[in-house]
């Protein structure tokens, strides 16, 4: 299963000073939306031109399966951003064989580590303990630590229409993995390890 033939297709966004968050939080919505509705595994993204600096201005969609490809990229958003001369979908093509693996992977403790986030967890701490009856000492653990790049992707969830971030790592994938992914299309820190093609050979021609 793991070596099976991937195919993928790309969304470039045109604009020169396009939010690159939030137009890829759209597109991430849309595979969340379709993956929900159809209930299908397996469905990876990769971004072709991440760099340090940047999530990048294209996002990558692959899968095993054409059919399931060529429906994704008709939907209703993709079209409609492409007819207003935003985005350049383009056809589905083959993964070459000798495309290195990579791991786009979503790092929720990332969230964790932000002041906003680590304030509140201390002052959970906080309370713990002195409904405990113990003295609070905030332990080694709670300081800032080093974390790797990582980008962000702005979401907004249908049901409760609140807003949420998406961070997410790059790591090199040693070989092909099963796919398995979360329903945004990523891996995650322990349970879903699923590689996809690294497509950055596309930066100059997306």
């Amino acid at each position: 299963m793991s070596n099976a033939q991937r195919y993928f297709f790309t969304i470039r966004f045109l604009p020169k000073e396009a939010n690159l968050e939030l137009l890829t939080g759209r597109c991430i919505s849309v595979l969340h939306g379709y993956v929900s509705r159809h209930d299908i595994a397996s469905l990876g993204v990769s971004f072709p031109a991440w760099s340090e600096t940047s999530i990048g201005n294209a996002v990558a969609f692959v899968h095993s399966d054409t059919s399931i490809l060529n429906e994704l990229k008709q939907q209703s958003y993709f079209q409609d951003m492409q007819d207003c001369g935003y985005f350049k979908v383009s056809e589905v093509e083959t993964v070459p064989v000798d495309c290195p693996e990579v791991r786009f992977k979503r790092n929720q403790a990332i969230a964790k580590m932000f002041v906003g986030e680590a304030r509140r967890r201390l002052k959970r701490l906080e309370k713990r303990a002195i409904a405990r009856g113990e003295a609070f000492e905030p332990s080694k653990n709670t300081e800032p630590r080093d974390i790797d790049v990582f980008h962000r992707i702005a979401m907004n969830s249908q049901s409760t229409k609140q807003d949420y971030i998406l961070h997410i790592q790059k790591v090199a994938g040693e070989k092909q993995y099963a796919p398995l992914f979360n329903s945004y299309g990523f891996a995650t820190n322990k349970l879903l390890n699923g590689t996809v093609p690294d497509l950055s050979f596309l930066t100059d021609n997306v």
